[in-house]
Order: C-alpha cells, then sequence, then structure tokens
C-alpha cells in the first residue's frame, strides 16, 4: 500500500481499453457509455463541446484513466487538476484526503504528479479521447474541451516548470510524449476497427487554449491581477478566474450555514478578511473583461474555489479542510448571482459548487455554462451519474452566447435555501457501516440486512425484489420466515436498516419499513388462508412465555411454528404490550397489533390474559421445562425536581390511550426529555382536548436528542415547541424553572456537553411528564433467583439468553433495558433456537437466480422526486451486485474479477493515492484499498505495503511472489498452495489468464 501513483504509458493505456472491452464490454469499469446528440454543440473558447458538463479540477481529472472514464459517461467538458510549482513528493498533502459522506470534505490542493507527469497523463487523456470518440461513435473527435488549471501565485506561474507546461499544452506536437502516444496507435492499429494511419496523422496537438485561475485562499487581490493579465495578454489564454464564498462575507455564510442546519461546521472570519473582497473582485473583473475583449479572447470567472472549513472532528487529518458538495451549494450560487447582478447577466461563469442532477438543468437555463461536479462522481454510481446528467444537459436547447438569467438565478438562490435538499439532517449521523471486516473473497453484501443493520438479519433485498415484481405473498413469506409482526414492525419498526442503506447515498435512503407493511397489507389474507397449523412434535417440552409484548408474541410463533407447545401468559386483557397500552393509536392501530398476534395464533401458540402469569415454582409444576420472561422494562426513572412532582411517562401514555378524550393535565404540558418515548408523549399531549401548548425541554438540542430522526420531524409537523438547552429545577404554580445549559466540549460520541451556565428561565406547565427513561424491575428477577450484574441488568449466556437457572430465559426489554421491537424479535429468535432448532433461512438469497445486469443498471441512477419508481424498484441489491468501492474510486483502483464465473474485487497498487473515498462507502468497517487483495506491479511495490496480496513475477511461468495472514512467499500457481486459500489461487490465475493487462505498465 502506497499513495504513490504510478501512472500507466500509453501502449498499456491503450492495451488496457482494447483488451478490457474485448473481454468485458468495458473500459475502467464503465458499461454504459454516452452518445452524444449528432451535431449538437455548444461554442466555447473557439471549441466545441458536445454536453457543457465534465469533472472539476480535483480527483477526477488527475490521471489519464480519470479523465477517460468520465469522457465515456458523457463528460465533454475537462477542467484538468491544478498544477503549481510545488508538485510530486514536496506536495504535502495528508492522507486520506476525501471524506463525501454527505457533504464533502477534502485537504488536496493540486496534482500529486510532477507537472511533467500530469503533463503526459493530460496528453494521453487527449488522444485516447480522440480514438475513442471515434472507434465507438460517441461524438465528434472535435466535441470535447480540455481547461488546464494553474495556481497559486505570479512567481510559480512564471517558473520554467509550468510555463513549459502551459506552452506543451497549448501545442503538444514537439514533445516526447505525443510522438509516444502517435507510435503506441500505431503499434495497437489492429486492435481498432474504425482508427487508420490517416486519421492518426489527423489528431490536434493542440490540448488546451484555455485556463482556470485557481486562487489560493489568501491571494492578494493585485496578485490575481497580475497572474491574469499574464495569462490574458502573454499566453493569450482564454481566462477564468476562481472566485469563492468568502465574497459573500463571513457574516452571510455563517447565517446561511446555520439556518440549513450545517452549523456544526466551525470557521472564522480570517479567510473573509484576507481574500479578495467584493468591493475590488468587481472593478478588477471589469478590467481584465475589456483586456480579453480587446484580445478577442474569452473571460470569466468559475465559481467556486471550495470553502475552507477547521477540521473539528478528525473528519480528515491537518487543521483546515475545504467544504464541497449540497452544503456548498446554496454559498456557491449566491456568489454567481451577485457577480451576475454586478455585471447585468454578462459576465461568463463557469460553475461548480455543489452541482449534481437535482439542479442542473435550473443552473444551465439560468445561463451558466460549462458546469463542472466532483462531490456527486465521489458516491456511489460514481463516474455513471455522469451519463445522467448529461443525458439531461443533451436534451435541452444550447444558447449562442453568454446571458445569465438573473430572474431565474435568483429562483434557484430563494430554492437552496429553502428546499429540503440543502438542509442537513437535525440528527447526528449513524454510521452506515457494518462492524465486520471486509473478507478478501466474496464480499458482495446487503449491509441493510448485516450487522448494525437488521437485527433478525431478514433478506430485506429478497422481499423488496418481490414487492417491485407485485408478488406480495411471496414478499410476505420472506418477511414472516424471521419476522413473526410483520404489522407492528412494517408500521413502528425503529428500521435500522435504513440507516445502512446504501441508497441514502443517493437521494435518501429507501423506505423499507414501508414496503413491509406494503406487502403484509396486500398479502396477509391470503399468507393466513395458506398457512397450515404445524403439527404438534410428540414429547416436545412445554414452554410458557410471562408477557404478551412484542417479544413473547414472537417466542410464541417460533415455537408454536416448529411444533412446539408454548403458552404467552399476558396480565393485561390484551395481547400487544407497550403496542395495544402505550404506544399511542394513531401511530399504530389496535387491528393491526391484533393481526400479528393472530398469526401467533395460527401457528398454535396459546394466549392467556387478564391475569398475572403462575410463579415460577407454580410453571414447573404445571409441567413448563422452560420458561422465558418477556415482561419488558416498565420500571421509570425518577425527574429530580427541587420542588414539584412530574408523573411518568408511561402511565402517562397508558392513561391517554384509554381515554384520548380526557384532559386532567391542563392547558400547558411539559414533556421533559429526548427519546422516542418523549416524542410520543409530546405528540399525545398536542391532541389533548383544551390544550395550549405541548413543550419538549432537553438539555441538549435537537441534533443531539436520542430520538429517532423521523419521531423529530413528526414532532415538529405537530408543532409542538421544543425548549432546547434546558435543564428543569423545580415546578411551582405552574411554572417549570430550568436552567440555561450551554453545548461545551465534545465527548467522547462526538455530542457537546450540555454545560450549567447560572442563568434561569421559566416555562408555563400545569403538568410535567418526566420521559427520562425506563428501566428493567430487577428485584422481580432476584427474588427469582437470577442473577443480576452492579447495575441491575439480567445476566443472561449471550449466546441462548438463558439465564443461571436452567431452561429460564430472559429476552426483549427485560434483557436490554428499553429497545427496539426488531430486538425483542431478535432475542426471542435466540431462546427460541436454544429450545428447539428455529428454522428461518428458507427464503435466502441465494436461492434466487438474478441477472447481475438490472441492478447494474440501476447504479449511478438517482430518483427525482418526481419519478415514477416506487420505494421497492429503488432497492440496488447490494446482495447481489454491492461494488461501492469500484465505482468511487476516482482512478479505477478497485476492479471487479471474474473468477469461475463469480465477480471479487481486486485492488490495484500502483492506481491508488489512499484518497479514502472508498473506505467511506463499504458497508463493512474496512478500507478496501487496505483490505482487499491487492494487485502489485513490482516486487518493491509488494514489500513497501502491508496490504494482503500478489506480483507476478513471471506469468508464463504461473511463479508469484504473495503476502498472505503476513507471511510473503514465492508460489508456482501450477502446483498448488496449502496454505493459501484456494479462491485467492484461482483470482491469481485468474488475472494472469484473462487480466493479463492489469499486469503492463
Amino acid at each position: 500500500m502506497s499513495d504513490i501513483m504510478r501512472p500507466i504509458s500509453i501502449e498499456a493505456l491503450l492495451n488496457w481499453i482494447t483488451e478490457e472491452f474485448k473481454r468485458n464490454g468495458t473500459i475502467f469499469g464503465i458499461r454504459k457509455f454516452f452518445k452524444a446528440v449528432p451535431k449538437k454543440t455548444l461554442s466555447l473558447f473557439g471549441e466545441q463541446m458536445e454536453t457543457p458538463v465534465g469533472p472539476a479540477a480535483g480527483p477526477h481529472t488527475q490521471l489519464a484513466q480519470n479523465i477517460i472514464a468520465a469522457y465515456l459517461t458523457g463528460a465533454r467538458f475537462f477542467e484538468l487538476k491544478t498544477v503549481q510549482v510545488i508538485d510530486g513528493e514536496e506536495l504535502p498533502v495528508a492522507k486520506p484526503c476525501i471524506n463525501a459522506r454527505d457533504e464533502a470534505y477534502n485537504v488536496e490542493w493540486s496534482t500529486e504528479l510532477r507537472v511533467p507527469e500530469a503533463y503526459d497523463e493530460y496528453v494521453k487523456a487527449w488522444f485516447v479521447l480522440k480514438l475513442l470518440s471515434r472507434e465507438f461513435d460517441l461524438g465528434s473527435p472535435d466535441g470535447f474541451i480540455f481547461n488546464m488549471s494553474v495556481g497559486y501565485d505570479f512567481q510559480g506561474i512564471q517558473s520554467s516548470k509550468i510555463q513549459t507546461y502551459i506552452d506543451d499544452m497549448k501545442d503538444a506536437s514537439s514533445t516526447p510524449i505525443w510522438e509516444e502516444c502517435q507510435q503506441a496507435a500505431r503499434k495497437l492499429l489492429s486492435k481498432f476497427t474504425r482508427i487508420d494511419e490517416s486519421y492518426l496523422t489527423q489528431i490536434s496537438p493542440n490540448v488546451s487554449r484555455s485556463i482556470t485561475l485557481s486562487t489560493l485562499h489568501g491571494t492578494p487581490p493585485a496578485e490575481i491581477e497580475r497572474i491574469a493579465m499574464h495569462l490574458l495578454k502573454e499566453k493569450h489564454l482564454n481566462t477564468f478566474i476562481k472566485c469563492n464564498p468568502t465574497l459573500l462575507g463571513y457574516e452571510y455564510a455563517r447565517k446561511t450555514m446555520n439556518q440549513l442546519g450545517f452549523d456544526y461546521m466551525e470557521f472564522d472570519d480570517k479567510h473573509f478578511v484576507e481574500d479578495l473582497q467584493y468591493e475590488d473582485a468587481v472593478p478588477m473583473l471589469a478590467r481584465l473583461q475589456k483586456i480579453a475583449d480587446g484580445q478577442h479572447i474569452s473571460f470569466g470567472v468559475k465559481i467556486t474555489n471550495t470553502f475552507p472549513v477547521d477540521i473539528a472532528q478528525n473528519e480528515l487529518p491537518g487543521k483546515e479542510m475545504y467544504m464541497s458538495g449540497r452544503s456548498l451549494f446554496p454559498l456557491s450560487i449566491a456568489v454567481a448571482k451577485k457577480l451576475s447582478d454586478a455585471f447585468s447577466g454578462k459576465l461568463q461563469i463557469s460553475y461548480s459548487g455543489g452541482a449534481d442532477i437535482f439542479n442542473v438543468k435550473e443552473i444551465f437555463e439560468a445561463g451558466i455554462w460549462p458546469i463542472t461536479v466532483a462531490t456527486t462522481l465521489l458516491k456511489p454510481g460514481s463516474y455513471q451519474r455522469m451519463d445522467q446528467i448529461a443525458g439531461v444537459l443533451a436534451s435541452l436547447d444550447y444558447p449562442t452566447h453568454v446571458a445569465v438569467d438573473l430572474e431565474k438565478l435568483s429562483s434557484l438562490v430563494t430554492k437552496a435555501n429553502t428546499q429540503a435538499r440543502y438542509q442537513k439532517s437535525i440528527k447526528l449521523p449513524i454510521t452506515p457501516k457494518m462492524d465486520q471486516k471486509v473478507p478478501l473473497l466474496d464480499c458482495y453484501t446487503a449491509p441493510c440486512r448485516g450487522t448494525g443493520g437488521c437485527p433478525i438479519h431478514q433478506d430485506i433485498p429478497a422481499y423488496l425484489r418481490y414487492v417491485s415484481e407485485g408478488k406480495y405473498l411471496d414478499a410476505l413469506k420472506v418477511i414472516v420466515d424471521k419476522n413473526p409482526l410483520p404489522f407492528i414492525t412494517g408500521t413502528i419498526c425503529a428500521h435500522p436498516c435504513e440507516t445502512k442503506c446504501t441508497r441514502q447515498f443517493y437521494e435518501g435512503a429507501i423506505d423499507i419499513r414501508g414496503v413491509k407493511l406494503e406487502a403484509a397489507e396486500h398479502a396477509y389474507d391470503e399468507l393466513m388462508a395458506t398457512l397450515k397449523k404445524p403439527t404438534r412434535r410428540e414429547n416436545a417440552a412445554k414452554t410458557a412465555v410471562v408477557g404478551g409484548g412484542p417479544a413473547g408474541i414472537s417466542a410464541g410463533y417460533l415455537l408454536a411454528r416448529e411444533g412446539m407447545p408454548v403458552t404467552v401468559f399476558e396480565k393485561a386483557d390484551t395481547i400487544g404490550g407497550v403496542c395495544s397500552q402505550i404506544v399511542p393509536e394513531f401511530r399504530i392501530s389496535m387491528a393491526s397489533v391484533q393481526k400479528d398476534v393472530e398469526l401467533a395464533k395460527l401457528m398454535g401458540a396459546e394466549f392467556k390474559t387478564g391475569q398475572a402469569a403462575p410463579s415460577l415454582e407454580e410453571l414447573r409444576a404445571q409441567g413448563y421445562e422452560n420458561i422465558i420472561y418477556a415482561i419488558g422494562a416498565w420500571k421509570h426513572n425518577n425527574l429530580h425536581l427541587e420542588k414539584g412532582t412530574a408523573i411518568n411517562s408511561l402511565e402517562f401514555l397508558k392513561a391517554t390511550r384509554e381515554n384520548p378524550n380526557a384532559n386532567p393535565y391542563g392547558e400547558h404540558i411539559v414533556i421533559v426529555g429526548g427519546g422516542n418515548t418523549a416524542m410520543d408523549c409530546a405528540r399525545v399531549a398536542k391532541r389533548l382536548p383544551g390544550v395550549k401548548k405541548a413543550s419538549l425541554v432537553y438539555r441538549r438540542n435537537k441534533r443531539n436528542m436520542p430520538a429517532d430522526e423521523e419521531e423529530l420531524y413528526l414532532v415538529i409537523e405537530d408543532d409542538v415547541e421544543f425548549l432546547e438547552l434546558l435543564a428543569p429545577v423545580s415546578l411551582e404554580n405552574g411554572k417549570l424553572t430550568c436552567e440555561i445549559m450551554e453545548l461545551g466540549a465534545r465527548d467522547a460520541s462526538g455530542r457537546k456537553k450540555p454545560m450549567p451556565t447560572g442563568r434561569f428561565t421559566e416555562v408555563l406547565a400545569d403538568t410535567v411528564v418526566a420521559a427520562v427513561g425506563e428501566k428493567i424491575d430487577t428485584e422481580f428477577f432476584q427474588a427469582l433467583g437470577i442473577h443480576t450484574d452492579a447495575r441491575g441488568r439480567v445476566l443472561v449466556n449471550p449466546e441462548t439468553l438463558e439465564t443461571n437457572l436452567k431452561g429460564v430465559y430472559v429476552i426483549g426489554d427485560a434483557n436490554r433495558g428499553p429497545a427496539t421491537i426488531v430486538e425483542a424479535i431478535a432475542d426471542a429468535t435466540k431462546a427460541a433456537d436454544n429450545i428447539c432448532e428455529i428454522h428461518n433461512k428458507n427464503y435466502e438469497r441465494a436461492n434466487f437466480n438474478i441477472d447481475r445486469a438490472v441492478p447494474r443498471a440501476k447504479r449511478g441512477l438517482l430518483v427525482a422526486e418526481d419519478h415514477s419508481m416506487t420505494q421497492s424498484e429503488r432497492c440496488l441489491e447490494c446482495s447481489t451486485i454491492c461494488e461501492s468501492c469500484v465505482d468511487v474510486c476516482p482512478n479505477r483502483a478497485n476492479v471487479v474479477i471474474q473468477v469461475g464465473g463469480n465477480p471479487q474485487i481486486m485492488h490495484i497498487d500502483r492506481m491508488c493515492n489512499e484518497c479514502g473515498n472508498c473506505e467511506t462507502f463499504c458497508p463493512y468497517a474496512s478500507a478496501p484499498y487496505k483490505d482487499k487483495f491487492t494487485l502489485f506491479n513490482t516486487e518493491d511495490d509488494l514489500y513497501n505495503s502491508t496490504n494482503q496480496g500478489f506480483y507476478v513475477v513471471d506469468p508464463e511461468k504461473r511463479i508469484c511472489l504473495v503476502r498472505f495472514d503476513e507471511q510473503i512467499e514465492t508460489i508456482i500457481l501450477s502446483e498448488g498452495n496449502l496454505t493459501i486459500p484456494n479462491g485467492l489461487l484461482d483470482m491469481m490465475e485468474t488475472v494472469i489468464e484473462d487480466y493479463a493487462f492489469c499486469l503492463a505498465n
């Protein structure tokens, strides 16, 4: 593993392209090629581009293969990665350097290659695009534009290194790499069908006639103008100058970020003071525009130069990083508006800064082009997202001249400040990763069903696919195979699966819970009609389940389905526990709960209600060999007030569910707490007759509340008052006195600690409801002789949930403390499986024969709000195709290798710069660039790495140098090897046999 990229020679590059396409129909993993609309182009710099979009200067324009991948997917304007006098190993780029999970951050400056190497990459890419455009009939060979980017100071740009770079980009004909390109193409001419010698001689060596000046933050205005004058007058280059959001002023930027929920971003006014000021920028740009007009060349601005923020939570190494993506869009588009107003819409704007499929049409129709993107390409789907963007733009009318529509641009600024798309979630993010390491082989997985996702590991992609096909009964069979509560979980499940859904990196996670309910509602009656009560096992041990809540119902269902005699005891008159007694009726109806109960009854579970269960001794005497306690966590934590008392949240919810039309609580009800129970109390209180105000008091803010995000939004929709940063002190005379808190330093979880200020305020409160958590009835279990820990938690075998008493189990909230319904099902499954083997793997994904082309076609396709695609159809089917690490690598360093008909992921060391992007999006708690089996192109590279992988010493003799389990050895593949798994041996054999193009330098 090394962050030093080793560019591919032009001959190896052309061989790779032709051989990969011949074998797979792909080029650098790109499966779908974009074909431009014939003879439709937009003129810029005296050149033509078929689509006014492409990759921004950054990770997607650093290497030749990056640019090639972007072209194949529809890019026709390429802002090449910035070059500067400081380059190569002298450039201080900390690694990893990219974090693009939501809004993106980076600590990059410019190309990590030496300037001559970067030049070679750009020329190779230019030459290859000339070949590909013709060979595959993707568009005109003259239908794309390369735009140079240089920085950052006049002295550096005047250096011979940068001057040579600029001159050679203007005309590459006399450079060694140009001759190398011509010779390699001639040598491999037979591999092409539409390229001949005549065509090669006609390829223009004029790679670029335009340039973007990248101004490092703090570059003085006089220096910027001096450089631009040089580029315009002495180099006669069409010139863009990068402008960044510091033109808006600190107060505007801080206020905007705060209002949109990005208040956690930390930045001061340093750059706003040091950078180019708006008052200086406008006259300078006017002067430069006049000079450009006199030179008969184009001039404009590039928006934006990203946005500097502090590194406060170890997002990346270092002290400062550059923000981009959706959070940058409201700032960037505001800069565009401000400058367009100053120039009456006549200033050419090259735009970046949060551009993506959701706004690119409006940006272009406002008269702003060309448009470059970066952050959207760093997410799953990656380059293939370009195809969708290019397709949208190619369908529009192209303008003939620069004319920014100020009215449309104003509308876009308004949308950027009001649309939900540009607003940050009010909750702290939950990690999308599973808590396990990526395997070297067979790593495709659906994180929604994995560790940290669905606790019962339901085959979610299977039932989503069935629902998408209208096969509701098949879907429900998949669901109830592991989930006895399809209605309850389809309605109020906490859906941790959705926090792992890969689709969240597109336009939002799939409503998996909603699809489950859809299947249940459509197929319940049919399922009940087709199910048969299982045959009772002979001499089977009887089981008593104490508690008829979700855990108890689940245990009863699972055991009865296996033919085991089981009785569920519930002291209330109705089965359902919190679902029928506590959770408000407007969240889940009694009818829905009872449908799940009827399912358990159909399996043969017996339910006894209306009285307490017999004692443990009595149950033993009645012949119950196994007893499962599923009694919940009903004891409440007390809210300590100096004066006055609060009522318990569960008592409040129980009373209001029994009689929702009675209000003995007054006009002003205050709920103290920030969890899901508090949210239920607040929504119930708001609905009670006579209530003027329901308020939530919490010592932190919304972002730091433990409640699920969905619950918070529901409370907001119900117009409940949020009183954040308040700690209750006393209740007296209809007023709750609270101490005002402030958020201090971050704790280990990333949350800021609430700190007392010594200042107080009063809140109107006729009744205070304490929703500060529930706990287990420790005394009850201790009286039974069940061991508990120092915190009062029951001690159980974690694999079986059996206590120290043989045949006695504790499950659900009684085991975990307040937990989720699906966790209760998981506990019931564990206990039941220890009593008798539970057969709940009847519908595993492996049984499905799925064409991989179908889910692959979805990758890169983002779904607009008005799209007709259903929730179930949005599923990316990650268990069939999970290639996020392949998608998101700008350099194409993670590749798919077909080994024995099965796709495997291999990492290629030479193409990786350790940017870290694949680690962000791998569903495992792993970094593929470190943890996947790696191909090394030199022996030194293998020894300089710690990755498990191989170097092919002699492909003909099948000799490889291999590192496996920290041991390095030389092996001959034809002789086999007992220490290395056969799958890895097969991969190495396959690379030599079918992917030899990956081996060449």
